[in-house]
């Protein structure tokens, strides 16, 4: 009798440790350098402009975007011990006034500051997110997603990329101007 009931919760509790938290939209895996310079070339990140990086894992899109864009960049990680390696990496490169890393829900952050949204997610992924893009995002706000299109959405363009032998991909999407 009681492996009938031992043997169902051993089996979800190992289901349970091997499924990612719910909030986790995406395995860490950080962009290429020269991926990043070109998701914000695509982009047309001009100076002034705010731009969110969206899983922005350890700022690699936020500081070339402040340094070499001269842009706002402002990221989004659900990683406590990533928002505090970015945040001091900011710091050490005296980038606090334009830059800046926050520990949140990708999925309930607000975006109507932004310019320009940066993402790499999975499909299904960007299909969570797609909503609230929808709902924050301003005419004419950009976003770049890697790799991974976002379904429903028809890109303004598509890049590739090579780096480390593989080719990536970069989805660029623009919001529509309001209806008059």
């Amino acid at each position: 009798m009681a492996c009938r009931i031992i043997l169902p919760a051993l089996c979800a509790a190992i289901l349970a440790a091997q499924t990612p938290p719910a909030n986790r939209l995406a395995p860490p895996v950080p962009s290429p350098q020269n991926v990043v310079e070109k998701m914000l070339e695509v982009a047309n990140l001009k100076p002034g402009e705010t731009l969110y990086d969206l899983g922005s894992g350890d700022g690699r899109v936020l500081v070339t975007a402040a340094q070499q864009f001269g842009a706002k960049a402002f990221g989004v990680e659900i990683s406590p011990e990533q928002v505090h390696a970015s945040n001091v990496k900011i710091r050490r490169l005296k980038l606090e006034e334009s830059c800046k890393v926050i520990e949140g829900d990708l999925l309930k952050v607000d975006l109507s500051q932004a310019d320009v949204v940066t993402i790499y997610l999975l499909t299904a992924s960007n299909d969570l997110i797609r909503p609230n893009l929808e709902k924050y995002l301003k005419p004419g706000a950009r976003v770049v997603s890697h790799d991974y299109p976002i379904r429903g959405w028809q890109p303004s363009r598509v890049e590739k990329v090579e780096a480390f032998k593989r080719h990536h991909t970069l989805y660029v999407y623009e919001m529509p101007q309001a209806k008059k």
